[in-house]
């Protein structure tokens, strides 16, 4: 056991005692206590039963939880195996949580008390110190959260040695509670993600028509293939047979806004699929690749040709866009991509373009009030449970780790299906 002693100086009571340095000589380490000598002999009873069980003294000093993070970010979570996609989700939390109380507390002050106030916060909501309103989080936004908390206050135990404890170990997610009603009078009502209609779809597609906008043929694509937006925007040429009917989702374009890149990279899983897709977006595929071929001796010199290159930082690789006029020299290691998904003049149409026109369509169409490229997902899975198909392969289709995630979050579109379902009954006893 280190041996120990605590000294009054002014005011201010000082415990101190020996550790083994890196070369193993025992030197004594002295650590600021309080006003009162009772407090500071706890306070040093503890950091040597700290130093017992970690071996190492914590050296924090005056670093704050967002300083941390940020050393994490670099350090951690960046050389990690972690997709670009996490890291890049997992940096916007940490930009999050810097802007609140615990970003500014100094680490060695922090307790599983001050962290499971903010998760808490976070997950029921309340007001932000501006007087703004907080809504509560999802449970998806507060498992990234706790996620970040609990590697970088792991990270920050070992191997950085700035605290001798992880208090996150001691924080609980706690979900708010549903409260039901059992005697409301009113039916029941199914647990539903929002859908559009065919009719809506047809509003949608014909105000961009109208003003020959190029998210016309993403939005198109995902109400026929269910595809994501990033996935959508990351389509090749390459990737779609339009003789068999189906294409390859490799890819997913997205914005990377700590590097301020456009990127593409792998899917939200990771993993390739193939969806089948049918005659009339078939027949849109076909028309907007002839249609590109005319642009292109339209626009002659002033057409764009899009291309990627691989960025190496971190030992992590980023695969970054750009788009050139063809006449213009191309950077070496730039290699191209034929989008399918591209504006008149050639460069590529991002995902967080065709996101902005889908928020300004919400506002002047009529019956769009509420709508998000999302929820063209959802439709197309709601049209093809709705209509018979098995949720196993709707699972394939969408991308999903499991049926289970298809089926609770579509349950809705199996409405009619279960009504049927246990109607089945009556052919089952023979009406007796």
């Amino acid at each position: 056991m280190a041996k120990g002693s605590v000294r009054k100086k002014g005011r201010k009571w000082y415990y101190r005692f020996y550790i083994e340095d890196e070369s193993g000589r025992q030197v004594q380490k002295e650590f600021a206590g309080t006003e009162s000598k009772s407090e500071t002999e706890a306070l040093l009873r503890k950091a040597m039963e700290d130093y017992e069980a970690k071996r190492f003294v914590g050296k924090a000093e005056n670093i704050t939880v967002g300083e941390m993070l940020d050393l994490w970010i670099e350090e951690d979570l960046k050389p990690s195996s972690l997709s670009n996609g996490t890291v890049m989700a997992y940096t916007a939390a940490v930009k999050k949580i810097k802007k609140y109380p615990i970003g500014s507390r100094r680490l060695k002050t922090v307790t599983a008390d001050h962290l499971q106030a903010f998760i808490d916060f976070m997950s029921y909501g309340g007001t932000n110190p501006d007087g703004t309103a907080s809504p509560p989080m999802s449970k998806g936004y507060m498992l990234q959260f706790s996620a970040v908390l609990q590697g970088a206050f792991r990270f920050a135990v070992f191997p950085k040695r700035l605290i001798t404890f992880n208090p996150m170990q001691y924080v609980r997610l706690r979900g708010r509670k549903k409260e039901a009603d059992i005697f409301c009078g009113e039916e029941a009502e199914a647990v539903s993600r929002p859908t559009i209609t065919h009719g809506q779809y047809l509003k949608l597609t014909g105000y961009l028509k109208d003003r020959k906008n190029p998210a016309l043929l993403p939005v198109q694509i995902a109400y026929y293939t269910g595809l994501r937006i990033g996935e959508v925007c990351g389509l090749t040429w390459q990737d779609i047979n339009l003789d068999e009917q189906y294409l390859t989702v490799r890819r997913s374009m997205r914005y990377n806004g700590t590097r301020h890149k456009t990127e593409i990279g792998t899917t939200k899983r990771s993993k390739v699929r193939t969806v089948d897709f049918c005659d009339t977006l078939a027949e849109i595929l076909r028309a907007a690749k002839v249609e590109q071929h005319k642009n292109r001796f339209k626009y002659g010199e002033l057409y764009h040709l899009n291309y990627y290159t691989a960025v190496k930082e971190k030992d992590r690789s980023y695969y970054e866009v750009y788009s050139l006029p063809r006449t213009a020299e191309v950077p070496e290691g730039y290699k191209e991509l034929s989008f399918v998904c591209v504006r008149p003049d050639g460069m590529f149409e991002s995902a967080g373009a065709v996101g902005q026109v889908c928020q300004k369509a919400r506002k002047q169409v009529e019956g769009l009030e509420d709508f998000h490229f999302h929820m063209l997902r959802h439709t197309y899975t709601s049209n093809l449970l709705s209509g018979g198909a098995k949720p196993t392969d709707v699972q394939e289709l969408l991308g999903h780790s499991d049926v289970n995630t298809t089926m609770s979050i579509y349950a809705h579109a199996t409405k009619e299906a279960k009504r049927t379902s246990a109607r089945l009954l009556d052919k089952v006893v023979g009406g007796a």
